[in-house]
């Protein structure tokens, strides 16, 4: 296969849907942000190529699939998956929350390649959940059930938002390597708002696994706030599945993923409940407030990693692709609503805005401060105060 034949592919593969068919699905999703509304973002507005919606096993959602495969909305395609008229490539997705063993408590992403798979693991969950109209309940059930369950249909398992202190894997104090808790199965880690390729890389046990920036967005606005950016054929099921082995075969890869500057997650350092104290300076790991001397820390994604890690530095594997920093337009000071719409309007979608367009350029639309943040940003070089204890960072002017 001649790499000319290959093409860039932008994916956010973690979306959620607030209400479909009337009724909620997500419940801390926005209610506007239904399936229409994920497809037309995702496509018109961010530029993307692939998304994935995560609600998909639940009842309204089906339905609401259903109805656009057979008005011809939804084209199913040649390895699994589908696309749409406009030529955004759509993956039906389920999240999880473990009910038993070493992962209780954490949540697990499940890819499909088409909706009879779907349909299947709907009838799985339902005999396991006690309200299936709804998304991301806590199934009875383990890790390896639902690594089997991937395996009997050609799915794809990540482990979602490793790294989040309450429901990622990695996030958690004392949980087993991964390989003892998920049997062989096609499997990735998400990053996840809260980690790049360099903390991630401080783990060994990850050394063989492919990463993923997804969005995991509650609402439109939020949409490609991180995505990954794939070498492939064409946006199919078949065609992700071979990007994300480890190492690249057949010439499909991750070439880059781009998600949040750490320091911007909610969760990046170690937050005292009881004094309010949040390590900024202070070296990682900080597992007991120095401020009162509470022990009982929200700990920090950067303070569970060097502790997990025990002080390990980074080492990647050389396939690693780059981590891209971004910062989000919504997130810069002095960029609001009438100012983002002014830069959609002139240079179409976001990643084009934060990634591409000339400095001259964006000065023309938003001015020369503004303009001057949007490349700084770009670069690396604003400030960031650092996110913990679920108060995201904040750019400082």
């Amino acid at each position: 296969m001649s790499s000319a034949s290959l093409r860039r592919c932008f994916a956010d593969l973690h979306v959620h849907i607030g209400t479909a068919a009337g009724r909620p699905v997500k419940v801390a999703a926005a209610r506007e942000l239904t399936l229409a509304t994920v497809l037309r973002t995702a496509r018109e507005r961010k530029g993307l190529d692939m998304v994935a919606v995560v609600d998909c096993a639940c009842r309204g959602v089906r339905e609401e699939l259903g109805q656009l495969e057979r008005k011809g909305e939804l084209i199913p395609v040649r390895g699994g998956g589908y696309l749409t008229p406009a030529g955004l490539g759509f993956v039906p997705a389920a999240e999880f929350e473990l009910g038993r063993g070493p992962g209780a408590g954490t949540h697990v992403l499940l890819y499909l390649p088409d909706l009879e798979s779907l349909d299947e693991v709907a009838g799985w969950v339902a005999e396991r959940v006690s309200n299936p109209e709804l998304s991301t309940q806590r199934v009875a059930a383990e890790a390896g059930d639902l690594a089997r369950l991937a395996a009997e249909l050609g799915g794809l398992v990540v482990c979602a938002h490793a790294f989040t202190p309450y429901k990622g894997y990695l996030g958690r104090e004392r949980t087993p390597p991964l390989s003892d808790t998920f049997p062989a199965c096609p499997f990735a880690v998400e990053l996840g708002l809260s980690a790049d390729s360099d903390l991630a890389d401080r783990l060994p046990e990850l050394a063989g696994y492919p990463y993923l920036s997804s969005s995991d967005a509650h609402a439109a606005e939020a949409v490609a706030r991180e995505y990954v950016e794939l070498e492939l054929l064409a946006p199919s099921f078949a065609e992700l599945l071979m990007a994300l082995e480890t190492p690249p075969r057949h010439g499909r890869r991750i070439l880059a993923n781009y998600g949040l500057d750490p320091r911007l997650g909610k969760y990046h350092r170690s937050h005292c409940r009881r004094c309010g104290f949040t390590a900024d300076t202070e070296p990682p790991p900080v597992l007991s407030c120095p401020r009162c001397g509470d022990r009982r820390l929200v700990v920090g994604v950067l303070d569970r990693v060097v502790e997990r890690s025990s002080g390990r530095e980074t080492l990647h594997p050389p396939w690693r692709p780059r981590y891209v920093a971004q910062i989000p337009l919504a997130d810069m000071p002095g960029i609001g609503p009438k100012t983002r719409r002014a830069l959609l309007a002139a240079f179409g979608t976001e990643m084009t805005v934060l990634h591409r367009a000339a400095p001259a350029d964006l000065a023309a639309v938003v001015g020369e401060e503004l303009a001057r943040r949007i490349i700084g940003a770009r670069q690396g070089k604003l400030g960031i105060r650092p996110g913990g204890g679920g108060r995201p960072g904040r750019v400082r002017r």
